[in-house]
């Protein structure tokens, strides 16, 4: 399956967030769905149909639209979660999904965004997917 041109769906549980987030969130009794849409470059957060977090990434071997194919290196470039669910983990679910695409692509990621690189400062599990200048 070419997972570089097919949009992929994973509904988790946001287990990262503390539990005083979770009893202020804006988040409580949603959905969430995380969705890669390679046409817009663009890792996507959902809460029930409400876009509410974005990861942009870019192909930087390719044009504009077309997706990553395995062996690539994927600049990963800003992470945006709307202010109203900020503070409760979101970017953070967003990044590590992000990164389990990676590895199940085959990427290479050069962590562009400060929150990706400060992620991964705390998930060295991560480290081996970094792209090697």
């Amino acid at each position: 399956m070419d997972h570089s041109l097919s949009t992929v769906r994973a509904a988790v549980e946001v287990s990262t967030m503390n539990n005083s987030a979770r009893n202020n969130s804006a988040m409580n009794n949603t959905d969430i769905t995380l969705v890669d849409n390679p046409s817009h470059e663009r890792f996507e957060l959902l809460a029930g149909d409400e876009l509410v977090g974005i990861l942009g990434y870019r192909d930087e071997d390719e044009i504009l639209g077309y997706g990553a194919e395995a062996g690539d290196v994927v600049a990963y470039m800003h992470t945006v979660v709307k202010e109203e669910y900020g503070g409760q983990g979101m970017a953070a679910v967003l990044v590590q999904f992000s990164m389990d695409c990676a590895r199940e692509r085959d990427w290479s990621v050069r962590p562009v965004c400060t929150y990706v690189q400060r992620y991964l400062g705390e998930h060295p599990e991560y480290l081996d997917l970094l792209v090697e200048d």
